[in-house]
């Protein structure tokens, strides 16, 4: 931090000499909290086939100061400064695009560089001072609006070491719903020399006047897809913003397919258009950078010259926008049939370069292989690691869903730093999410992908098409293939948003005997019990004595709560909850504690330490000793006849009658995972397992 903090002493002081002439600059934009604020410097005339390579060359930064607040924005090449409208390739126009989020003067000071390969250097003294070089200004940024899409009115998604992405004003929890097909989205006939793949003809009714388009009416069958897609309640969309070599062989940012240091300035500006309109209507921009297929593309998978250029590009030109995931790669990592991939190096490398560089500090995802085994090879390493924010799950088989996204919220919160788990892929391939045509219910996934894993405590959905049923991953061109499936998925987010504190809430399944539903709890506080087909249940209320009351809700239909015959049950042990309005379909019951009586608050943490508060049972199979210089109890491994059995320690507690939420601090090591069996008062309560760790004496906690 020291390092860092003399650094940011450096820039300033460099800034203060250099930066000294009154801006020229354009600015465009509403002057608004969560709104683009766009300024534009001309320099000399330039071309994308300039042999001094105006991406590559010529590095643009400015500098955004608002009170004690500083942001480092890159700037980009932008032709005639009108692209979209011009297909230009020539200009004198250079532009950085600017999201503030916070009210007040923002003063800007420019840094416009030249020199070779300067645009992927973090030397601020590399090159030589050209055209608009310190250029400063300012402008005044009024309040957010008030009416309009979640993002305009509560602020940029963050990640802040939850399980959910917050909004920034207001810091409501997101969780998603949305499409993870077609991948290839932006493979549009009407961007500039992009292959004509889509045309999305079906959605040109949900064009709307006043919406945006671009020379002359290009775009409106896009432009109506989204409205479509938002119309139905979702809120994120999946694509590809590079798939050379990979399945669609259709979208890329460059003047060619063959090109890697610089990019059609009118074709990204046409994406931009596109993107300007998500963040209006509330739309994630699942940003996914690259295929397993050439993942090995730029630098052979290292970050070095080609994918610090892209990566600068993506966040110069979108990085910006309200709601952002940056995926690292799809299906990432060496498989046997997938055998030449990144590694773990080169998976670090590149998050964090994105993390690092991008402004506004957006979700870092990386999607996963479909089986439980690769993902434990892939992702294991990534415990902990402060760049990486969560995995973009893909899963082959739909039964193991609830399980996979338990798994690494759990281990990731266990190694210290909580991962965000989307369900972004289901399997299996040939398949995914079918159409309505050939399956109107959506039962299955609508029980075991959707609902199983937002009740594992998961941040969010999207529906990827198999490849062998109409309107598939790679040629779908009209979402209303899967009209129903949006209604059952807004339904279950109408649930979660207008029912449940889910930031508070946890997966929590043995606080029923059944073995087919899911519980999410906040004990003592509310309860949502899932039942693909509805069992006789009795919920453990032991030691909770309050009353609460007894809702349903129909996943399938969605609508407001509904009753039956049991309205209101009284805590304190294992108690039924009743029936739900008709045994038919799928439920869900939601309990809430009616009673005024407040849970253990905070304030009461008791701490219990092993050396100083528990006693080992000599009378064990296996036997503790004491590791004092670690403050921990250990099995003595030399002995083999010790390594499968128990060892036991036990201690009397004295603490205030009440619920507790417990937490085992334990030690894992990279030779095998220790199993706890925890009893209270001798009777089973819970049994937990270390995660599996790439290194000896990780301290994890298990809840």
């Amino acid at each position: 931090m020291a390092k860092i903090l003399v650094l940011i002493g450096l820039i300033f002081f460099s800034l203060n000499v250099i930066f000294s002439q009154e801006s020229k600059a354009t600015i465009e934009g509403e002057l608004k909290k969560w709104h683009k604020v766009t300024l534009s410097f001309e320099g000399e005339n330039l071309s994308e086939a300039d042999e001094e390579n105006p991406f590559l060359n010529y590095r643009l930064n400015v500098f955004f100061k608002n009170k004690n607040k500083t942001m480092v924005v890159p700037g980009f090449f932008a032709a005639d400064g009108n692209a979209a409208e011009t297909s230009a390739h020539t200009g004198n126009v250079w532009k950085v695009r600017f999201m503030p989020d916070e009210v007040g003067e923002w003063n800007y000071e420019v840094s416009f560089r030249k020199g070779l390969n300067i645009a992927v250097s973090d030397d601020i003294h590399e090159g030589e001072a050209v055209g608009f070089n310190g250029e400063k200004g300012s402008f005044n940024i009024t309040e957010a609006d008030t009416e309009g899409s979640d993002f305009r009115t509560k602020g940029r998604l963050k990640y802040n070491g939850t399980r959910y992405l917050r909004f920034a004003d207001t810091n409501d929890p997101f969780l998603k719903g949305g499409t993870d097909s077609p991948e290839n989205f932006l493979a549009f006939y009407e961007f500039d020399q992009t292959p004509a793949k889509h045309k999305y003809e079906p959605h040109a009714k949900d064009w709307n006047i006043g919406d945006p388009t671009w020379q002359d009416g290009k775009g409106k069958n896009i432009i109506g897809a989204l409205n479509y897609l938002a119309s139905k309640g979702m809120n994120s969309v999946y694509f590809l913003t590079m798939n050379i070599q990979g399945d669609g062989k259709d979208v890329w940012p460059w003047t060619n397919m063959h090109e890697r240091y610089r990019f059609d300035c009118s074709k990204l500006d046409q994406w931009e258009v596109i993107f300007d309109h998500m963040d209006d209507l509330g739309l994630m921009l699942h940003i996914v950078t690259q295929e397993t297929e050439n993942e090995l593309l730029l630098d052979i998978g290292e970050t070095k010259t080609q994918r610090k250029l892209y990566y600068r590009e993506l966040i110069a030109r979108f990085s910006h926008h309200l709601a952002v995931t940056w995926n690292l790669g799809e299906e990432n990592g060496p498989l046997g049939w997938t055998p030449k991939g990144q590694s773990d190096k080169d998976r670090k490398a590149m998050s964090k370069y994105l993390k690092t560089r991008d402004p506004y500090q957006n979700f870092v995802a990386l999607h996963t292989h479909a089986h439980a085994h690769a993902q434990d090879l892939f992702l294991t390493p990534l415990l902990g690691y402060e760049y990486i924010d969560g995995p973009s799950l893909q899963v082959h088989n739909q039964h193991e869903v609830h399980e996979l996204n338990a798994k690494w919220i759990t281990e990731s919160a266990n190694f210290g730093k909580q991962w965000v788990v989307n369900q972004d892929e289901i399997g299996p391939a040939n398949f995914g999410v079918k159409p309505d045509s050939v399956d109107p219910d959506h039962d299955d996934m609508r029980a075991n992908v959707l609902w199983g894993s937002l009740m594992a405590g998961a941040a969010g959905v999207e529906w990827y098409f198999g490849y062998k049923l109409p309107h598939t991953d790679l040629n779908c061109e009209d979402w209303r293939s899967r009209d129903i499936l949006w209604d059952q998925t807004r339904h279950a987010l109408d649930f979660f948003n207008n029912y449940l504190p889910s930031e508070r809430m946890v997966s929590n399944d043995d606080l029923t005997a059944n073995d087919h539903d899911y519980v999410f709890a906040n004990a003592g506080e509310v309860y949502a019990i899932y039942f693909p087909n509805f069992e006789n249940t009795k919920l453990d209320l032991t030691g909770i004595n309050n009353t609460f009351s007894v809702d349903w809700y129909n996943p399938k239909n969605g609508g407001a709560l509904q009753s039956s015959s049991v309205k209101h049950i009284e805590g304190g042990a294992v108690v039924s909850i009743g029936n739900p309005p008709s045994l038919e379909g799928d439920w869900v019951a939601l309990i809430r504690n009616e009673s005024s009586t407040q849970l253990i608050a905070k304030s009461n943490i008791i701490s219990l330490k092993a050396l100083e508060n528990f006693e080992i049972d000599k009378a064990s199979t296996a036997t503790y000793y004491k590791e004092k210089n670690r403050g921990s109890f250990a099995i003595n491994a030399t002995k083999k006849e010790q390594r499968d059995e128990l060892a036991s320690a036990f201690t009397v507690f004295n603490g205030t009658t009440g619920y507790y939420s417990a937490v085992l601090n334990t030690i894992a090591e990279n030779d095998g995972e220790s199993t706890y069996e925890i009893e209270v008062n001798r009777e089973a309560f819970k049994t937990v397992k270390n995660p599996q760790v790439p290194e000896s004496f990780k301290n994890v906690s298990l809840d």
